[in-house]
């Protein structure tokens, strides 16, 4: 048993370079303010709401938060992403990182306590739950860290976690009669484009692909059990699957998605890197000018 737990916590607390923790924690904060003005700005609309329409998850009934108004929501929003656009540059680690988590989880409360609930942001604000115990990191640091590894690797399981638990929903709320229902069907109905028109005139397809998505959610958690380079391929399948989703019914999982790249070598991506090679190569071209005409005169003076 003992074996078993120094097992577990080698591979929990698994060291990975300063520089994936630093990018990844730049892409989840640099996401947090896209969250704010792209994904999740209808937010702000319930501050208009009657109070007597929210109805708190149960963690807003346990604290208790208060009922949101004009000035909570305002203010909220404005530190989130204010906070959220400073932490991106790797300052303040700790403090602003639990500053941000406690901001986003007030705002997902304040999104979630009007009768929906989305789960592709559970991924997400576990990243931003532990991101702040990574510590300090630098983009291109190759010193490894077993502090910014357990928080990549709470992370991945979150988002495994994610799968898993929605195959087990289905079963629990549609049972066995899930995988050979309409639901696909119905969803092409409300949502879906033209690409999931001609699929849904293939027999039988959509059942299939409900029999694929359950296999695929159960067998989610098999990915820890991959090498580096069949975990790459599976992660990969992870986001095409998510690609066809997307093309068929628009349904987006943007947070999942950003969550889900803690299982990616970030560190190799440095795009500032990148556009300084680009223009040092640029401005060593403007540098070598042009030989004048004179210079290419024959030294004996004859023409050139």
């Amino acid at each position: 048993m003992a074996g078993i737990v120094r097992a577990l916590g080698r591979w929990l607390t698994e060291a990975v370079p300063r520089g994936r923790v630093a990018a990844f924690r730049t892409l989840v904060y640099l996401f947090v303010v896209g969250d704010l003005l792209l994904f999740t700005p209808w937010v702000r609309d319930h501050a208009t709401v009657p109070g007597a329409l929210y109805q708190p998850l149960f963690v807003g009934r346990l604290l208790p938060l208060p009922t949101p108004s004009p000035e909570l929501v305002s203010v909220v929003f404005w530190l989130l992403l204010a906070l959220a656009a400073l932490a991106a540059t790797g300052r303040a680690p700790r403090v602003l990182g639990w500053s941000i988590f406690l901001l986003y989880f007030e705002w997902m409360i304040i999104a979630m306590s009007y009768g929906k609930v989305d789960h592709d942001r559970f991924g997400l604000l576990v990243a931003l739950a532990v991101l702040p115990t990574a510590g300090r990191a630098r983009h291109g640091d190759p010193t490894r860290t077993e502090a910014g590894g357990w928080a990549l690797r709470v992370t991945q399981i979150a988002v495994v976690c994610t799968y898993f638990l929605a195959a087990w929903a289905k079963l629990r709320f549609g049972g066995v009669e899930w995988l050979t229902g309409s639901v696909l069907a119905r969803a092409i109905i409300r949502r879906g484009t033209e690409l999931a028109d001609v699929i849904a005139q293939v027999p039988g397809l959509l059942i299939a692909a409900q029999f694929g998505i359950m296999a695929f959610e159960i067998l989610s958690p098999v990915v820890f059990l991959l090498n580096e380079r069949w975990r790459n391929r599976a992660v990969a399948f992870f986001y095409s699957f998510h690609v066809v989703t997307f093309a068929t019914i628009t349904i987006s999982f943007a947070p999942h998605l950003v969550a889900m790249a803690s299982f990616l070598a970030l560190e190799r991506v440095r795009p500032i890197v990148w556009v300084r090679r680009r223009l040092r190569r640029t401005d060593g071209r403007k540098g070598t000018a042009e030989p004048a005409p004179d210079q290419l005169a024959d030294p004996a003076g004859g023409a050139p």
